[in-house]
C-alpha cells in the first residue's frame, strides 16, 4: 500500500476534500492510504508529526495554488523536505495544479505534473473529469512501484542490483525509461460555440450555487445575520444580507443581461438595470474562462478566472460593505 501525503493550503481545503473522494477506488482496492494535517489529534507536536508523515509517504500530492505558493509552511518547509526525498529517489512528489498561478518557475517546475498537461482543475469544464484524470495518472504511478508499493523499495532495488536482486533491479530501471517522457506536450485547442455558450451557462450555475451555499453558511457562523437568495429566472438571481434586519449589502446577477450574450452581469442593486461588473467568455489556445471587463475592485482585469474564481470575486465584491 503506497502512503501519499497530502500538502496543501487551508484556503484549498474544499478541493482536496473532493480530490480525496476520488481516491476512494484506490483505497478500496487497497493501493493507496492516505493522510494531511487534519488528521493530527489533540495535543500532537505539530512540526514533528507533519515531518514524520512525509518521511514515510511513497507518494507527496503538492496541491498547488497562489495560497500553496504564499504559505511559508507548504512552500519552505513541506515542499522542500519532499523534493530532497524525491532528488534521494526515497519517494515521488507529483504537483497537482488546483488553480492557475506561476508554479513553472518553483522548484517543482521541473516535475511532470496533474491533470493533463498541468491544467488547474478549477479551468477544467467539468472537475469531477479533472479529478479523475489525476486519480488516473496516480494509479499508473502506483503500478511503477515495486511489488511492495514502496517508492523507497523500488528506488533502494535500482540502486543495489546484485546477483539476487539483478532481475528485480532490470526491471525497475526498464520501467522508468518507459515511463520518461516530455512534459511539454501542449498543442493549440480551438473551441466552439456550443463549448463557449456552455462555459458561460455552467458558470452562471455555478455562481448561483455557490452563493446559495456561501449565504446560508454566512448566516450560520454570524450571530445577527440573515441571507436570503432569490431567483428571478432562468438567468437571474438576487441575494440580499440583513444586519440586525436591516439590509447591509445586495446584489443581482444576471447572465445576458450586457453587451455580451454570454456576459454574466453584477449589480449593486437588486432592482437597478445596469451593472458594475460585468465578466466576460474569453479563450486562449489552451482554455476557456471569464474575463472581468472592467476589472472591478479586487483588480483582476487581467485574470484569467475559473468558475469558482468568477464565483468568489462577485461573493468578494458583496461581502466588501460587511467587512470596512
Amino acid at each position: 500500500m503506497a502512503k501519499v501525503f497530502f500538502s496543501y493550503s487551508h484556503d484549498d481545503e474544499a478541493l482536496r476534500n473532493q480530490l480525496e473522494k476520488h481516491l476512494a477506488s484506490l483505497r478500496y482496492e487497497g493501493l493507496v492510504d492516505s493522510w494531511h494535517d487534519r488528521r493530527l489529534v489533540a495535543g500532537e507536536m505539530v512540526d514533528s508529526a507533519i515531518d514524520a508523515q512525509i518521511d514515510a509517504a511513497d507518494i507527496v500530492l503538492l496541491l498547488v495554488s497562489a495560497s500553496f505558493l504564499s504559505s511559508h509552511y507548504c512552500y519552505s518547509v513541506e515542499m522542500q523536505r519532499a523534493l530532497a526525498r524525491h532528488a534521494a529517489g526515497e519517494c515521488r512528489v507529483v504537483p497537482v495544479i488546483l488553480r492557475a498561478c506561476d508554479w513553472t518557475h518553483t522548484p517543482m517546475g521541473k516535475l511532470l505534473a496533474v491533470p493533463q498537461d498541468g491544467k488547474p482543475i478549477t479551468s477544467w469544464t467539468n472537475l469531477d473529469e479533472a479529478f479523475t484524470d489525476v486519480v488516473r495518472q496516480i494509479r499508473v504511478l502506483i503500478k511503477e512501484l515495486s511489488p511492495g508499493t514502496s517508492a523507497r523499495g523500488a528506488v533502494a532495488q535500482s540502486h543495489r542490483p546484485s546477483a539476487t536482486h539483478g532481475a528485480a533491479a532490470d526491471t525497475v530501471i526498464s520501467t522508468m525509461f518507459e515511463s520518461g517522457r516530455s512534459s511539454n506536450l501542449r498543442l493549440r485547442k480551438s473551441f466552439t460555440d456550443f463549448e463557449i455558450d456552455q462555459f458561460a451557462h455552467d458558470g452562471f450555475t455555478y455562481i448561483q450555487r455557490f452563493f446559495e451555499n456561501s449565504l446560508a453558511e454566512l448566516q450560520t457562523r454570524n450571530p445577527g445575520i440573515q441571507a436570503t437568495l432569490r431567483r428571478l429566472s432562468d438567468t437571474r438571481f438576487s441575494a440580499s444580507i440583513y444586519r440586525d434586519g436591516k439590509v447591509a449589502s445586495e446584489c443581482a446577477i444576471g447572465m445576458g443581461d450586457g453587451i455580451s450574450r454570454n456576459g454574466i452581469t453584477y449589480s449593486g442593486q437588486v432592482s437597478s438595470s445596469g451593472f458594475n461588473e460585468m465578466l466576460t467568455v474569453s479563450t486562449d489556445d489552451q482554455s476557456i474562462f471569464f474575463k472581468p471587463l472592467m476589472g472591478f475592485s479586487w483588480n483582476a482585469r487581467d485574470e484569467k478566472l475559473s468558475h469558482e474564481g468568477a464565483a468568489e470575486a462577485f461573493w468578494a465584491k458583496l461581502l466588501e460593505p460587511l467587512q470596512r
